[in-house]
């Protein structure tokens, strides 16, 4: 009998291209219905993909011309039959329209998992960055 497929690397590979061609609909397809986001910007949890399709809408919008590449690293997952867990470092550098790197941001990146009709899709998402006990300001770079 062989091994159940890892879904983490295309996951992974998906969430990639999404983010660097600004494609909402790519992107939020990766998530569940019902998902729950606990993103390190500007709000404590997107609940639903709908509430978090606005939050990428304006991060994808707020970029301009730039993009963004996102490389993981130190990728760690663990699997169940209909649940999959990945953890990693993940970093997030903006490009100009020539693929110059302007500057990068590096977050720690949880997600998990579970296999529904039509596929895995994410059901909870967590990112977030150390804070600094002398300055109380996010580290943003590992």
């Amino acid at each position: 009998m062989s091994e159940p497929q890892n879904p983490i690397p295309p996951l992974l590979d998906a969430y990639r291209a999404a983010v660097l061609a600004k494609d909402v609909d790519a992107f939020v397809a990766l998530y569940d219905e019902d998902v729950e986001v606990f993103d390190a910007w500007a709000t404590w949890s997107h609940r639903g993909r709908a509430a978090w399709r606005a939050a990428v809408a304006g991060w994808f919008g707020a970029l301009g011309a730039g993009r963004v590449a996102v490389d993981f690293e130190d990728v760690r997952s663990a699997l169940a039959p209909g649940l999959a867990v990945v953890h990693a470092f993940a970093r997030y550098a903006e490009i100009d329209a020539a693929g110059a790197r302007l500057r990068s941001m590096d977050n720690r990146f949880s997600a998990v998992l579970r296999q529904r009709e039509g596929g895995w899709r994410i059901v909870h998402e967590h990112t977030s960055a150390p804070i600094a006990g002398d300055s109380m300001k996010a580290m943003l770079q590992r």
